[in-house]
């Protein structure tokens, strides 16, 4: 990994998305966020290497510090994430650090949760040299977690797949398959780093979906999301959503905000949104959408029902607008991921193309 952009190189910055990269082995659809750490001894050495293996598992630096033993004393810890100061499942990072002697604490991400944030102060007070160093990578790691524990409900992203004249299905009703194997697949990476995947008893009726996350070849991933339907009409056993595939809530509501709350106190951080065109309207005009991706085939039905409606938009001046900030070729496809232009939605710096 190099450093990002527009940021000056320093061994602080190497060290630091070195302990990126072993955050990145941590599980991405968990309560917690994805964190890794970097022990240097008083030396300069590399003495431990951690990250984080989900809720209830050691953090990223009580593993780099058991790596690091009496190493660790008069050295520097590399952490992706403020440490916490806080007694949760595990005890205070930030009285680890201290316990093991460590001079000096660099790290990334301030930790914006009121319980758990703090541990740069604390460590501070008692005497050790503590430095923010900012890099951006370390910033999207935890952009989804960091919204979820600010908003007290999970991040938000609609899925869709269209044709060309934004079409999800034919006159008839049939929509399978409109976009190719290869996007299919993609969507179902998508599913894999999501706590949750949303429909509307609509889209159950209709499609009668699995909504599992599934490998290539059909097979069931070993973790799978919480399949959660959300509307009044009743489920029955001949609905694929109701077997041993996945656990399945049903909310009989129609109060978006709710549902996302009491998924929230659950442990759900992140929610993938895949249908219908009212739920979807539901949770856009509540502005409860973080982000969007459209899968957009080239093709055209002419007719058929869109992905979206009922937003009560009547003119131009009530256009929704979002920005793109990403593009991605998928096979035959193309897959555009945009975010809308709100006032807690994370600032898009530029598009990219790939």
């Amino acid at each position: 990994m190099t450093p990002s952009e527009g940021w000056p190189v320093t061994t602080d910055t190497s060290w630091l998305e070195q302990a990126l990269d072993a955050a990145l082995l941590g599980p991405e659809a968990d309560p917690n966020p994805r964190v890794g750490a970097v022990i240097l001894d008083a030396e300069g050495q590399v003495a431990g290497v951690g990250h984080h293996r989900g809720a209830g598992t050691v953090h990223a630096e009580v593993d780099a510090l058991r790596q690091a033993g009496p190493r660790a004393a008069g050295g520097t810890a590399y952490i992706t994430l403020e440490p916490c100061a806080h007694h949760g499942r595990t005890a205070p990072c930030a009285d680890a650090l201290q316990a093991a002697g460590i001079a000096r604490v660099v790290y990334a991400v301030a930790d914006p949760t009121p319980e758990a944030g703090g541990g740069g102060v604390k460590l501070q007070h008692s005497g050790l040299e503590v430095e923010q160093v900012h890099l951006p990578a370390a910033e999207e790691l935890v952009e989804h977690w960091a919204l979820a524990v600010r908003l007290q409900r999970p991040w938000v992203t609609v899925k869709m797949a269209s044709t060309l004249d934004g079409r999800i299905a034919a006159a008839d009703g049939s929509s399978a398959w409109i976009t190719s194997p290869e996007a299919r697949a993609d969507g179902h990476k998508l599913r894999a780093i999501s706590g949750a995947i949303m429909v509307g008893t609509g889209t159950i009726a209709a499609d009668n979906p699995s909504l599992t996350a599934r490998y290539d070849d059909g097979d069931l991933l070993e973790r799978q999301p919480l399949r959660v339907v959300v509307g009044q009409r009743p489920l029955t056993g001949d609905f694929k959503v109701v077997n041993e595939d996945a656990p399945t809530r049903h909310f009989q509501t129609h109060d978006v905000a709710a549902v996302l709350r009491d998924l929230f106190g659950n442990g759900i951080r992140r929610v993938l949104v895949e249908g219908g065109p009212i739920l979807i309207a539901a949770l856009w005009q509540a502005g409860l959408v973080d982000e969007v991706v459209n899968y957009i085939a080239p093709a055209l039905l002419g007719d058929g029902p869109s992905a979206i409606s009922g937003l009560d938009i009547d003119s131009m001046d009530g256009i929704a607008r979002l920005d793109l900030v990403d593009v991605q070729r998928i096979g035959p496809d193309v897959r555009l991921t945009s975010r809308p232009r709100s006032a807690h939605a994370p600032t898009s710096t530029e598009s990219r193309s790939g």
